[in-house]
């Protein structure tokens, strides 16, 4: 707050998922009581779609379309080999405690085209005899499977297959490697060769495959709240607000951070197939819009997308340096 009044700065704008507006409202909440009010908005962008209140998150639409179009061309691959090599593909994509990121994977296969696809999800309890039975039973039936695991799936004990033992700065279990453990639990129980991967970085990265929806949505929600702040709100967050599916059609709307801060969203049951390995018509209904769409970057003549660089250039400091 000191920074903020040596540089005579009103306005605060926070762009994240769910920690970063809990930073965001607490920063409104401390600058009142210190006496040099901030008007404090929060912008809503994380791929994990896991913020309360507003429809989607930006961000969100993107991702599920790269891990949708990964998947289906992934599947594609296996299924060439599947006869001689490779039988089940393990794609783990990120997802600690909501699984929207891993429900976009089985987008892949609709009423055009079947493929044999199981979802792993952080709001279905693992158990791996289960799962197993369904991967056997659908390498029976086609050859060849393809797993989507989010990295946040878990025992019935909570923890979690991909668990490291170590914190993030946040003090969240760090995460990763749920792929090769289902991977070599398929291996150990069926006998099937494998493959798997992480989409890691790479699908929140993707600007290449941007939907263009996700990318209209992003623009929106940063103008409101450039407006939402010069009419004098404060500790918000912009919306959006699904008016109609079909055909789609959203609005921006605004959500107090007191009631958006520390709540996360999970998948509803109804999104999830009550087997525990798929997604519903509803959920399909709910995620094709948000992934409909090109929006592609202007590419160089090396082939390669041009990306805007920010210079990051820091104004001269007025206060001295901070000591704990």
């Amino acid at each position: 707050i000191e920074v903020f009044k040596a540089h005579n700065i009103g306005y605060f704008f926070y762009n994240g998922g769910g920690d970063s507006a809990d930073t965001c409202y607490k920063v409104s909440q401390l600058s009142e009581k210190l006496g040099y009010p901030v008007q404090a908005i929060h912008v809503p962008k994380t791929v994990d779609n896991d913020l309360p209140i507003t429809d989607n998150c930006p961000g969100f639409g993107s991702v599920a379309k790269y891990i949708a179009v990964s998947t289906l061309e992934a599947t594609f691959d296996v299924r060439s080999m599947c006869a001689t090599s490779t039988k089940v593909f393990v794609l783990e994509v990120m997802g600690r405690h909501a699984g929207w990121i891993a429900a976009a994977g089985a987008m892949a296969s609709g009423k055009e085209r079947e493929l044999p696809i199981v979802v792993l999800f952080p709001e279905v309890l693992f158990d791996k005899d289960k799962f197993l039975a369904k991967v056997d039973s659908l390498v029976k039936k086609f050859g060849y499977c393809t797993v989507v695991v989010s990295e946040g799936c878990h025992w019935p004990d909570g923890k979690f297959l991909a668990e490291q033992g170590t914190r993030d700065a946040f003090g969240h279990a760090q995460l990763g490697g749920a792929a090769p453990v289902v991977a070599n639990m398929v291996k150990e129980a069926l006998g099937h060769k494998f493959h798997w991967g992480v989409a890691d970085y790479l699908q929140r990265a993707a600007r290449h495959i941007a939907a263009k929806t996700d990318v209209d949505q992003a623009y929106a929600v940063g103008k409101a709240a450039v407006e939402f702040a010069l009419k004098g709100h404060n500790a918000v967050m912009p919306t959006v607000e699904r008016v109609a599916s079909k055909p789609y059609k959203w609005k921006v709307g605004m959500a107090p951070l007191a009631k958006v801060a520390n709540v996360e969203k999970m998948m509803p049951k109804n999104f999830i197939t009550s087997d525990g390995f798929g997604i519903t018509d509803k959920c399909r209904e709910y995620l094709a819009p948000l992934m409909k769409g090109e929006d592609y970057p202007p590419y160089g003549v090396d082939g390669l997308p041009k990306y805007v660089t920010l210079k990051n250039a820091a104004v001269a400091k007025k206060l001295p340096e901070f000591k704990l």
